[in-house]
């Protein structure tokens, strides 16, 4: 139950995005549902959620054939109630058949809610609700389908790297609604909202990253190596009041044994961290990395068997 209500806010949050924050300014974010802006604009005689059924609902069934790909009713649902939702808003939103056709943002809510003159918070809010809904619908456990599966067959038939693939696709879709507008200032506009929609998603899937990982190997050789190298531990343990794992390893080049140190800490910790240690080893090589998700004893509780693990 936690997870359907979870999705329905999410279909609604993105619904919200693209009909108050998107559509009215004609912006394009990529995806099946900047295609369907892109449509709209040319064809204006039906709305952007009626056209992405006529785009979602042929990719999942390809999806099906080509790809094997299981259609789950968390999936399903989200792709049939989304666009419901944006229709259904956008009938709300605006007075007259008119308006709703044109998408006009002096009549959207009374023009309560004109951001012609503030394009960039538009694309801001948009994209962060975007995002924001979006993630949501992912950490239940359901997809949004789009223009994902059509980068899975490319990755698939063409061998394109998906990563490069999702790329030329919003890219393609961007470019068409450059066109279709004729404002390449529009394309920039969409690209801020693409930007706020993948930090938002990313923010709801992972949380706020506040870990990273230090990797330090002390100088190995001089006349008083031992000396540093006890220095540094005494610092981590006493000073610092905090630990560490010793790994041992070797050097390629000189074939000699060393131990490295890892280290998790908070952000705020590193340049301290890093400034102390090189006070006592000034040779020391150090490595700092994001932590992508920390569990165990000060850190986070271990998910649950019911929690979605996101790779």
């Amino acid at each position: 139950m936690k997870n359907w209500i979870s999705i329905v806010m999410g279909c609604c949050i993105v619904a919200i995005g693209f009909v108050i924050f998107i559509n009215p300014y004609g912006m394009v974010p990529g995806g099946v549902y900047g295609s369907s802006i892109v449509l709209h604009s040319v064809w204006p005689a039906l709305q952007v959620g009626t056209y992405s059924y006529f785009l979602q609902i042929p990719l999942m069934l390809l999806s099906v054939l080509l790809l094997g790909k299981k259609l789950g009713a968390r999936t399903l649902f989200v792709v049939l109630f989304t666009p419901l939702v944006m229709n259904a808003l956008s009938y709300l939103c605006y007075p007259t058949a008119e308006a709703l056709q044109s998408l006009s943002p002096k009549e959207l809510l009374g023009g309560s809610m004109d951001l012609s003159d503030h394009l960039i918070l538009a694309a801001l809010f948009g994209g962060l609700c975007v995002g924001g809904g979006s993630g949501l619908i992912i950490r239940s456990q359901a997809g949004t389908g789009g223009t994902d599966l059509v980068a899975m067959m490319l990755q698939k038939y063409a061998h394109i790297r998906f990563s490069r693939a999702i790329l030329v696709i919003d890219g393609l879709i961007i470019l068409c609604g450059m066109l279709v507008s004729g404002s390449g200032l529009m394309a920039l506009y969409s690209l801020v909202a693409i930007f706020a929609l993948n930090f938002a998603l990313n923010f709801t899937l992972n949380g706020q990253r506040d870990s990273k990982i230090i990797y330090i190997i002390c100088k190995e050789g001089a006349s008083d190596a031992g000396d540093r190298t006890k220095k540094v531990y005494d610092y981590i343990l006493h000073e610092l009041d905090y630990t560490a794992t010793c790994i041992p390893c070797r050097g390629l080049y000189s074939n000699s044994s060393k131990e490295m140190l890892m280290m998790v800490v908070h952000d705020k910790m590193v340049p301290s961290i890093t400034q102390s240690i090189t006070r006592y080893e000034p040779e020391a090589f150090l490595i700092v990395a994001d932590a992508y998700n920390t569990y165990g004893l000060r850190w986070s509780k271990f998910p649950t068997k019911d929690d979605l693990m996101l790779g």
